[in-house]
């Protein structure tokens, strides 16, 4: 854990190296937002995702993976019409599952927690058409994301050698990268203070590691979030 924090730091100092204008001027934005991640359906997962390949023996609805996430951005402020920056985000879930055709010898449901976790850190840039300091601001962009991300499986098992059942936990992690793209609006409420919505998506796939005994060997992390922020221009 405190390994992926300290990559995730890592990249979070390069991208601000990068996206920090080398001019004074520029204006600079701190944006905090909480919103709803959405997880891509089972019919638009990568290829040998794990949590489609689950659904073929266990019982669980991909639904339940949606859930609350946040983020906070340093946005820096190019001319009229352009913002450059950097940003973090976090996501957590747990869901419960059973096996499909199995159950224990008492009757008792065979159970886990599936469990995924994520923490994105973006560089990105976004273009407002008619302008950023108007009374209404709408805005696209994109960019990149490196997620830092954890997934896990705990519980009870099947052995189908010998028919046993056995607890156990099986995890993997890493941080894996790819494109992000969103749009938005800001309307202003006094002179700092921007209130607005955001829509993002991020396309992002990981490879597992097949020794833990995973369905699958990639783990889909792609998905929409919908969010409501809350910037401080200063």
């Amino acid at each position: 854990m405190f390994r992926t924090l300290r990559s995730v730091a890592r990249v979070g100092l390069v991208l601000c190296a990068v996206t920090v204008p080398a001019t004074a001027s520029a204006d600079t934005l701190f944006s905090l937002g909480a919103g709803y991640f959405v997880v891509k359906a089972e019919d638009a997962r990568a290829d040998g995702d794990v949590l489609r390949r689950n659904l073929d023996f266990l019982v669980f609805d991909l639904k339940d993976f949606n859930g609350g996430a946040v983020n906070a951005d340093f946005m820096f402020g190019f001319g009229r019409y352009l913002e450059a920056g950097v940003g973090i985000g976090f996501y957590q879930r747990t869901v419960p599952s059973v096996y499909a055709d199995y159950t224990a010898d008492d009757g008792f449901e065979i159970e886990q927690d599936l469990k995924l976790r994520t923490a994105p850190v973006t560089a990105t840039v976004r273009l407002f058409p008619a302008g950023r300091f108007g009374s209404f601001q709408p805005y696209i962009g994109g960019g990149i994301a490196v997620v830092a991300w954890r997934y896990s499986e705990t519980g009870e098992f099947i052995d189908f050698t010998d028919g046993s059942i056995f607890r156990e936990s099986y995890s993997d992690s890493g941080n894996a990268t790819g494109p992000v793209f969103l749009g938005g609006v800001r309307f202003p409420v006094g002179d700092n203070l921007l209130f607005g919505g955001e829509f993002r998506y991020h396309d992002v796939k990981a490879d597992l590691n097949l020794a833990e005994g995973f369905a699958g060997e990639r783990i889909d992390l792609g998905g929409y979030t919908t969010t409501v922020t809350f910037a401080f221009r200063f």
